[in-house]
């Protein structure tokens, strides 16, 4: 049988885990140390967020449907403790180490198989560069969030998305049109549309839209694209997605996706 497009991307995933496997160079996910939170935050905020931790820490998998992680999650997105207009925060930008994510149906196949795999980290950037890619004071300034996984200390995928907020806003990220079913196979991941998708009107600055742009493997200093074409136009409007940053302090961040999915993730220091 002859692997199609769309099969590639998971074919490419399977390799590096089954590299992966075959060396010690994992970084271990499990049993990680919080970082210490301000003094500024209310202690409210910090005993909820130690009590995410050991409790993501206790579970057995990063991805699942944990009702004790998603009642604490609730928690603290209706504490009120979280930072205000988080999307545009100086606190947002930086290294996010992913620490829990639900098992949604609606998350791509491709997405599912990288995140069940726990024995490697999965990282999210929130960066600023300028047009060029460098750091010209004077340039355009866009902002860039980038997804890295780890599979080793010279193992990686990283893939890069154009971003826009209010900060930083980008013309050319129009609202998703489509769901990202093809031919009505979940391929790419299933995401919300129209009303459905409108940000909450109360709770302004805490949405960061994107486009996935590129992506690249790098072993060992050798890189293969990512055989996904994000910029080939039919498949532009399916690339788009969007994050609601739901709580934020400075160490703890959890989000809520286009596709209907929740992330915790920790600040790397």
């Amino acid at each position: 049988m002859i692997p199609t497009r769309a099969s590639f991307p998971l074919l490419a995933v399977q390799c590096i885990l089954l590299f992966s496997k075959e060396t010690n160079a994992f970084q271990t996910f499990f049993n990680f140390q919080p970082k210490q939170q301000t003094a500024t935050v209310p202690k409210q905020a910090i005993q909820l967020e130690d009590q995410l931790i050991a409790t993501i820490n206790n579970s057995d998998a990063r991805l699942g449907n944990s009702e004790d992680i998603n009642a604490i999650v609730e928690q603290l997105e209706q504490s009120g403790y979280g930072i205000s207009r988080p999307a545009i925060s100086k606190e947002v930008k930086g290294r996010w180490r992913l620490l829990h994510t639900n098992n949604a149906d609606t998350a791509s196949p491709i997405q599912r198989k990288a995140v069940d795999a726990t024995k490697y980290n999965i990282y999210q950037d929130i960066l600023v560069q300028d047009s060029n890619g460098d750091d010209d004071a004077s340039a355009e300034k866009k902002l860039i969030v980038s997804q890295v996984v780890k599979f080793g200390d010279s193992a990686q995928l990283c893939v890069d998305a154009v971003a826009s907020t209010s900060e930083y806003p980008l013309e050319e990220l129009t609202q998703r049109k489509g769901t990202g079913k093809i031919l009505g196979v979940n391929v790419l991941g299933v995401s919300k549309v129209g009303e459905e998708a409108m940000e909450d009107p109360t709770n302004p600055d805490r949405r960061i839209d994107f486009v996935f742009d590129e992506g690249n493997f790098d072993l060992n200093g050798f890189q293969v694209p990512y055989p996904v074409p994000f910029r080939l136009p039919i498949l532009r409007d399916a690339v788009k997605g969007w994050i609601d940053i739901t709580y934020l302090s400075d160490r703890i961040r959890i989000s809520r996706g286009n596709k209907g999915t929740t992330f915790v993730l920790m600040k790397e220091d």
